[in-house]
C-alpha cells in the first residue's frame, strides 16, 4: 500500500503515476540537498497566483546557482495539464523542483550544468480553518550569511521540521521563530500576521524568511480593502498581547490561530476579512 496520496509527476518528458524515483544515491540533490521548489495550490477549481509560483521556482534556481532550464511557460502549461488528469475540483499540490545531479569530483560543490527538474502534483486536501495553537520555538531562523535564504531550498526546512516536532512535543500545532535579533520572524511553515486596536501588523522581510506570494497577496488585498498593514519589527511579546493572530501561506492559504501559550484566542475580524479577501480573489 502506498503512503502517498495519488500522484503524476512530470519527469524526463513524460508524466508518471505515483512516487517515481527521481534521484539515486549518488545524486548531489538528493544527499547534499542542493535542491529548490515551490508550491502552488488548486482548490476549488481554481489555481490563484499558479504564475507567481511559477517565475519563482526559476527565481530560486538563479539564486541558488543552480540553471533555471524550464521557461515560465512551460511551467504554467505543465502545471495545467498535470491539474487535469485530477477530477474537477480537485485539492492539489504543486510542486516544479529544480536540483543538481552531480558535484565536482563528486564533493560538496556541485555542478549548475547537471541541473535537473520535474514537476509533481498530488492530491493534498485543503486545512480546515478550525485554528492552530502555537508557541516560541527554541530554534531560531537563520540569516543570509548563514543559508541560502534568497531561495526557496529545501535545505531550509529541516530546522523547520524540528520547530515543529519540538512544539508537537509540548502539545502545539505549530510555532513562532525568532530572527537572529530576537524579533519573530515566521511560523515553522507559514507567514504570520497579528491585529491589535484595530490595525494589522506583519513581520517585515528582513532576509531572515521567505515573503510569501500568499503573504503579499493578503498584504495587498487587506490594504485594498481598507485595512491598515504595518510591516514592522514584532516581539514575542507583542504575540502574546495580541487582539487576534492568523496565518498565510500556500498550503492553508489564511488560518486562524486560537491559542497561543495559555491563552485563548478567537477567530476575530481581520481574520475573517483576509480570508474571505483571499477566496474572492483566488475564485475572481
Amino acid at each position: 500500500m502506498s503512503m502517498h496520496s495519488k500522484t503524476w509527476t512530470y519527469f524526463e518528458g513524460k508524466w508518471h503515476e505515483g512516487n517515481v524515483p527521481i534521484m539515486g544515491p549518488r545524486t548531489h540533490g538528493a544527499w547534499l540537498c542542493s535542491s529548490v521548489f515551490d508550491g502552488a495550490r488548486a482548490f476549488e477549481g481554481v489555481t490563484p497566483d499558479l504564475d507567481l509560483h511559477c517565475s519563482r521556482v526559476n527565481t530560486s534556481a538563479k539564486s541558488f546557482k543552480l540553471k533555471p532550464v524550464v521557461t515560465h511557460e512551460t511551467w504554467l502549461g505543465l502545471a495545467r495539464e498535470g491539474v487535469a488528469r485530477f477530477g474537477p475540483g480537485a485539492e492539489l499540490y504543486i510542486r516544479p523542483m529544480y536540483w543538481a545531479e552531480a558535484g565536482f569530483g563528486g564533493g560538496v560543490k556541485f555542478d549548475p550544468e547537471t541541473t535537473r527538474w520535474c514537476l509533481c502534483i498530488y492530491e493534498a486536501p485543503m486545512p480546515k480553518p478550525t485554528g492552530s495553537a502555537i508557541t516560541l520555538s527554541p530554534f531560531r531562523r537563520p540569516t543570509r550569511e548563514c543559508a541560502p535564504l534568497e531561495a526557496k531550498a529545501g535545505c531550509l526546512y529541516p530546522n523547520n521540521g524540528r520547530a515543529l516536532l519540538e512544539a508537537e512535543s509540548r502539545g502545539f500545532g505549530n510555532c513562532l521563530l525568532l530572527d537572529m535579533l530576537g524579533n519573530v520572524a515566521e511560523l515553522a511553515n507559514a507567514n504570520v500576521f497579528l491585529a491589535k486596536d484595530g490595525i494589522v501588523y506583519t513581520p517585515a522581510p528582513n532576509g531572515t524568511f521567505l515573503d510569501g506570494v500568499t503573504r503579499r497577496r493578503v498584504v495587498g488585498l487587506l490594504r485594498g480593502a481598507g485595512v491598515t498593514v504595518l510591516e514592522t519589527s514584532l516581539s514575542y511579546a507583542d504575540f502574546l498581547a495580541a487582539d487576534e493572530i492568523f496565518s498565510s501561506g500556500n498550503f492553508a492559504k489564511v488560518a486562524p490561530i486560537v491559542r497561543i501559550d495559555d491563552r485563548e484566542l478567537k477567530p476575530g475580524p481581520f481574520y475573517t476579512r483576509a480570508r474571505q479577501l483571499y477566496w474572492e480573489f483566488a475564485h475572481g
